[in-house]
């Protein structure tokens, strides 16, 4: 039977349309120069600068390949890449298969490919960013060896845009260039730097514009494109010779998508001379896009279609029984070719799976027996044999970043410009707040002394020590914007984990004081509760740190389940359950042992504020309780102590003020565990899932030879 991709018996034809095809695309080529135009004016650059493709047909320079200044580029090669995930009970899946290439410095290298084959994957194994469930097989080297790239060498833009929302693109690169650039540089020299990285991809007319979001308090703010470009001048600040995009034109249009990769092609003609390694992933180039590539990795299933120089790659096709139709991109044509996504589609022709994947597999030999793969080979032997023999070679140059304490200011001041601005944060905290505070204060109203008080005056410190703190959740979808901010700031080394949770601990407290001192002034004085000054601060002074031990509950919940909304509810349940457990909805004696009484008592902050409170409000106070009805019988004095040790049953064995500094130091301690939890994250949790993923039966699958 014959289908779309029998061509074998057409070989007298497909050399007269594999000749049009080159003919029109290089047409298409010089035209394409002058066709496009955007209606950013953000985007305008002079066309005629158009980025002409590197020869690829030279084996690499003897010696390291040296920018203007005499410093080395990097080659990067990886030779027989085996990628595989682990899938429980199922064993392990192979994603990567075998691969073998390599990307030379004033190179921009394409990884092609449809969803699922493997580009991000490997991306993440080159720039080392593999999840913990995966195991890698195979040698990746740079400049022929084993070394870690030094800070600043390096940098990942990941797919998702991660940004700070509330900030402007002038506050966003300055605040980055402060936490990157080392100490030897001048405050002047860090702010030229980020706005020379601004005006390289074209948004200096942007530069006060707020980023904005879909769903943040500032709006949508900037386009698609310019958050891409925004992404790229955060990780492009100490002008690192390696570079890695994944997807870096998703979710934008084809002008959008072009303008963005044609920066990214720029950052090899800048002024300073630097021969930039760029490798990008992307799914579906325009053909204008696709003529900026310099070489082309073609995937399929995670193997290898093709490798090698992206103005050959039609050519290969052709050769192969697959020339690229009249009129139609190259890029196009490639994906369509190689695509099984949609083989069973209403559309489809009959047997269309089968024919892609035999379309799949004659390629993959082809490529195998091409001299593509040939010159591959050879290239990365002789790239490795320059390393091994350390001719030329340097290793990337060490350097400095700032200072702990310089990370931990400029955080603080971020953090808290982020806050200020961010209604979500704290605003409508402090306005729910003080509805509840002017509530309770007017329901309770001058409670006066009398014997009904002792119950209203319990029944309002219940309502303060377990209610008014509930509120904490409410920041969760803030807090977990910043934890994808450091996160990606953290994997590309900006700075430590020290410094984010000192920067976020610092920032928060002006905020966290106010939500204190406004509302608790309100239904302190208002229902008119016992004590002067003295007492009035302490009420303070409990309730802040109550409040701030909450705050850092939350803070553990977050990078415990790091869904917003799946840690709204993990984190009102945990306050549900601490509540129960604390002594105010059943007196301490009658609270069921299992569980409840141990551990869960002890551990909740609620019971500690609720204790601390009563023995504040309580101690020196007496009521006077009416004997036989009060009917010509006369009053009985009750003093504070008694209703503290038998009617509320308040431990005797903790003053206020043991109360105060166990929330204190569960406050703290809460930080510390938060900062123990991501460094587990980093340290040892992938090594602890490694170790659980690698079964006999997984390990025999990886050392297989490919098919």
């Amino acid at each position: 039977m014959v289908n779309k991709y029998t061509h074998i018996h057409l070989y007298p034809h497909i050399t007269f349309m594999a000749n049009m095809s080159s003919l029109l695309a290089l047409m298409n080529e010089s035209s394409s120069r002058f066709s496009l135009k955007s209606r950013d004016p953000s985007l305008h650059f002079e066309i005629e600068s158009f980025h002409e493709p590197a020869s690829h047909g030279e084996p690499p320079p003897r010696g390291c390949k040296e920018d203007r200044n005499g410093r080395s580029g990097l080659y990067v090669t990886w030779e027989d890449l085996w990628v595989t995930v682990s899938n429980g009970r199922d064993g392990s899946k192979p994603i990567l298969q075998g691969l073998s290439g390599y990307v030379r410095p004033g190179e921009l290298m394409a990884v092609m490919g449809p969803s699922g084959c493997g580009k991000s994957t490997l991306l993440d194994s080159l720039a080392g960013r593999l999840s913990s469930n995966t195991r890698k097989m195979g040698n990746i080297l740079i400049n022929g060896q084993k070394q870690a790239l030094a800070y600043g060498t390096s940098a990942y833009v990941t797919q998702e845009e991660t940004l700070v929302t509330t900030l402007t693109i002038r506050e966003a690169v300055h605040y980055a260039a402060q936490l990157q650039l080392p100490a030897s540089m001048s405050k002047a020299e860090k702010v030229s730097r980020a706005d020379e990285t601004i005006r390289e991809m074209g948004l200096q007319e942007a530069m006060d514009t707020v980023i904005g979001s879909s769903w943040g308090p500032t709006g949508k703010g900037l386009s698609s494109g310019q958050k891409r470009r925004v992404s790229i001048c955060l990780e492009t600040l100490t002008h690192p010779k390696l570079l890695f995009l994944d997807e870096p034109t998703s979710g934008l249009d084809s002008a959008a998508s072009y303008y963005v990769m044609k920066r990214i092609a720029g950052l090899n003609h800048k002024k300073d001379g630097i021969q930039r390694t760029i490798m990008a992933s992307i799914h579906q180039p325009s053909k204008e896009v696709f003529q900026l590539f310099d070489s082309l990795c073609l995937l399929s299933g995670g193997k290898a279609v093709y490798f090698g120089p992206a103005s050959t790659a039609a050519e290969f096709f052709a050769s192969a029984g697959f020339p690229c139709p009249i009129l139609q991109s190259p890029s196009d044509h490639f994906l369509k070719t190689i695509n099984k996504d949609f083989a069973m589609g209403d559309d489809a022709e009959e047997n269309l799976e089968v024919s892609v994947e035999e379309a799949i597999g004659a390629l993959a030999r082809s490529y195998k027996s091409s001299k593509y793969y040939r010159e591959t080979l050879q290239q990365v032997a002789e790239i490795h044999k320059q390393g091994l023999e350390g001719v030329g070679w340097l290793k990337a140059e060490k350097r400095s970043k700032p200072s702990f304490w310089t990370q931990c200011s400029v955080l603080t001041r971020r953090s808290s410009v982020n806050m200020y601005r961010d209604r979500g944060y704290y605003w409508f905290r402090l306005a729910i707040h003080m509805g509840i505070a002017l509530s309770m204060g007017t329901i309770y109203y001058d409670i006066g002394y009398a014997y009904e008080s002792i119950q209203a005056r319990g029944s309002l410190i219940m309502f303060i020590s377990a209610f008014l703190t509930y509120m904490s959740v409410g920041s969760f979808p803030s807090f977990v914007e910043d934890m994808k901010v450091f996160m990606r700031e953290r994997l590309n080394g900006h700075y430590g984990t020290g410094a984010f949770v000192v920067g976020n601990v610092v920032s928060s407290m002006p905020y966290l004081l106010l939500l204190t001192v406004a509302p608790g002034a309100a239904i302190y004085y208002l229902p008119g509760m016992h004590g002067g000054a003295g007492s009035f601060l302490y009420f303070l002074s409990l309730l802040f740190a109550n409040m701030v031990a909450m705050e850092g509950l939350m803070m553990v919940v977050a990078s415990v389940v790091p869904n917003f909304l799946m840690g709204i509810i993990v984190g009102s349940g945990v306050q549900g359950v601490m509540i129960l457990g604390a002594g105010i909805f059943r007196l301490p004696k009658d609270i069921p042992k299992p569980f409840w009484k141990y551990p869960t008592y002890y551990i909740a902050l609620h019971r500690y504020a609720y204790q601390g409170l009563c023995r504040n409000e309580f101690e020196g106070m007496s009521f006077e309780v009416p004997i036989n009805g009060g009917i010509g019988q006369g009053n009985m004095v009750v003093d504070g102590e008694q209703v503290l040790r038998h009617y509320l049953q308040i431990e005797e064995g903790y003053s206020k003020w043991d109360n105060l500094w166990i929330l204190i130091g569960m406050a703290l301690f809460y930080r510390l565990l938060f900062f123990a939890i991501i460094k587990f994250n980093e340290a040892v949790r992938p090594g602890v899932v490694a170790l659980m993923a690698a079964k006999p039966r997984q390990a025999k699958q990886v050392m297989e030879s490919p098919a």
